[in-house]
This record gives structure tokens, sequence and C-alpha cells, in this order.
């Protein structure tokens, strides 16, 4: 069971969204900005070292195709947030960690909370769901996963996040939800991010003492 850390938890935001919405380009200019560290979840898994204990535990469960179970889906986050810490390339004393990709349901989001203090959690609304199947085809065809471009996996892709992911925007309290229409232009929907981030508490303390 992952232990409770005894570190303070640091400052995060999470951009949310079904897939198609956009939430991983956001992710990735944001985390170009000073003070900010993007962290996709995919990120995590490409870059895992599985001649490690952890590592190899989560080859236990990919080899079999399984599921991997969500607390060891959170240690393999902590793992390479703290290897990134450790590198200087992350430093969360002064930086606002920014998740894309997790938690992926609300048990991940419980762990997390040992760790984290989230914010601001941006939903990147898109109901037109034929809109998100557009993006997500065009997506996988850009990227040659011509697999990923079919219907089915598409439909069932959008239904995982709505089961599963979706119902983290409930566990988190209202004033902490900030909805955004996806369907904006992406400089819009970076532009209201932006506002809402300048305008929370956290940040004009930690800007205050960046000055």
């Amino acid at each position: 069971m992952t232990p409770v850390s005894s570190k303070p938890k640091r400052p995060a935001f999470i951009i949310l969204g079904a897939p198609g919405s956009g939430k991983g380009t956001q992710g990735q200019i944001l985390g170009r900005v000073p003070r900010f560290f993007h962290c996709a979840c995919g990120d995590v898994f490409r870059s895992l070292d599985t001649r490690t204990a952890i590592g190899k535990q989560f080859v236990e469960y990919s080899s079999r195709g399984e599921l991997v179970p969500d607390e060891l889906t959170i240690d393999l986050w902590k793992a390479q947030i703290d290897n990134l810490s450790d590198a200087h390339l992350y430093k969360p004393d002064i930086d606002f960690l920014i998740l894309d990709g997790i938690p992926r349901n609300v048990r991940q989001a419980e762990i997390l909370s040992r760790y984290l203090d989230v914010h601001q959690v941006f939903h990147l609304s898109c109901p037109d769901r034929n809109e998100l199947a557009r993006r997500m085809r065009k997506r996988a065809l850009k990227d040659n996963r011509i697999d990923d471009a079919s219907d089915k996996v598409i439909d069932q892709r959008i239904a995982t996040y709505e089961a599963e992911t979706k119902p983290i925007l409930e566990f988190y309290p209202a004033d902490r939800v900030t909805t955004i229409d996806a369907t904006q232009p992406p400089v819009k929907v970076l532009a209201e991010m932006i506002q809402c981030i300048t305008h929370l508490p956290i940040y004009q303390e930690m800007a205050k003492q960046l000055a």
C-alpha cells in the first residue's frame, strides 16, 4: 500500500477532458512557461525503468494484458516525479505541477491527494461527440495509429472516459473546477486557463516570492 508522504503537498493543476479535448496540447504549452512543470501520464510509463522493483511490478501486469492497479499507477507516477525532482528538472518548492492523463479515476485522485494540493481542475468540455471523434481520428492518422481511428475504438475510449474519469469532477470542491469550452481555438482555451491561474491566491503568493 502506498505510504502517506511526510513531505509538504505540492501545488498542482489538473487538466481533465475526454480524448480529443486538447488537454495534452494545453499541458505541453503551459509546461513551457517558467514555474510550470507538465507531467503527462503517458510520459511516466514511457520513461519507466523496467529493471527497478516498481518497474518489474508494472511489467508483470502489462505482460498479462491486465490493468495496472491504481496504487501501483500512483507509485510509478511518484517515483518519476521524485526522480525529476532529484535531477532538479522539477523544483517542487517553486514549480506548479500540470497533470494531464492522471488521475484516471476517483480512486487515483484520492491517492494523489496524499501528495498534491490541487488548486484548480480545468475541465475541457466538448459535448459534441462528433467533434471529439473527428479530432481523435485526425490525431490517430497523423501518428500512424490506424487502428485507433476506428469508430469502435473511439466510441470505447469516450465511454471509458464518461464512466471512469469524468466522475473525478465530483471529487473536487465545485470552486476548484473551471469548465472551459474546448471547441474554441486552442489559444482562447489557453487564455482562459491562464486568466484563472493568475487570479488564484496561491499563484499570486508564489509570484511575489519569485519577484
